[in-house]
């Protein structure tokens, strides 16, 4: 009788111990995001800041944006940001990129440290007075968003070694393919990749919101 209750404690014991990791990690998964180090878009978790060292981050880059300012890694330092690849003739699913874009440049119109960033995949012809005439146009603040130009090489690079941007290219391994993602990419104050998100579905768009003010709560902690 006595065994049986042993085992019988052990068991509750067990089963309570297993409700409590259960609640510690479903609070890790909501007050955390993951990381994203690999093209095949697999969330990792990470417990401490050492297990980050070599881990992938988006490349140096420099890029030419509307007004003609170079802007580079250093632009976007410290600052949560949200990236993404475009062209401005395109009659297809950009136009709802920029819209939904201009959904998170609204709701983080007075906080400086959240910023956009979107590069045109046609830099033979989206130049700088173009991409200018389209900021106007879609009313998009300088301030905090850069629509950025550059050499092809350099662009289509970027968006596939950096930022894992391209489906297609994952799955063929064809550079000379025309880049056309639909995703947004979140990425923190270090430059790590903390989310991917489907540009054109506002449902999406929310929960790219939820996961900036994760994010935001994380970099605070971050600079204490």
């Amino acid at each position: 009788m006595r065994n049986l209750l042993i085992i019988c404690f052990l068991i509750l014991f067990y089963s309570c111990l297993k409700q409590e990791n259960k609640r510690s990690n479903d609070n890790l998964l909501k007050n955390k995001l993951p990381y994203f180090i690999s093209s095949d878009y697999t969330p990792r978790w990470f417990n401490d800041s050492n297990e980050l060292n070599n881990k992938h981050k988006i490349p140096s880059f420099s890029f030419l944006n509307q007004n003609g300012d170079t802007i580079t890694n250093e632009t976007y330092r410290n600052k949560i940001y949200v990236a993404d690849f475009f062209f401005t003739s395109c009659p297809g699913i950009c136009p709802k990129l920029t819209k939904n874009m201009s959904v998170i440049q609204d709701k983080y119109k007075d906080d400086a440290n959240v910023l956009l960033l979107s590069h045109t995949v046609m830099p033979w012809t989206d130049s700088i007075p173009v991409l200018k005439t389209y900021a106007k146009r879609n009313h998009i603040d300088e301030v905090k968003w850069n629509l950025v130009t550059g050499a092809k090489e350099k662009i289509y690079s970027i968006a596939r070694d950096g930022y894992f941007a391209d489906e297609d290219f994952v799955k063929t391994k064809d550079d000379s393919q025309f880049i056309h993602t639909e995703n947004f990419i979140l990425v923190d104050g270090q430059g790590f990749i903390r989310g991917v998100y489907n540009g054109t579905i506002p449902l999406d768009i929310k929960r790219l919101i939820r996961h900036i003010e994760i994010l935001k709560r994380e970099e605070i902690i971050i600079h204490q």
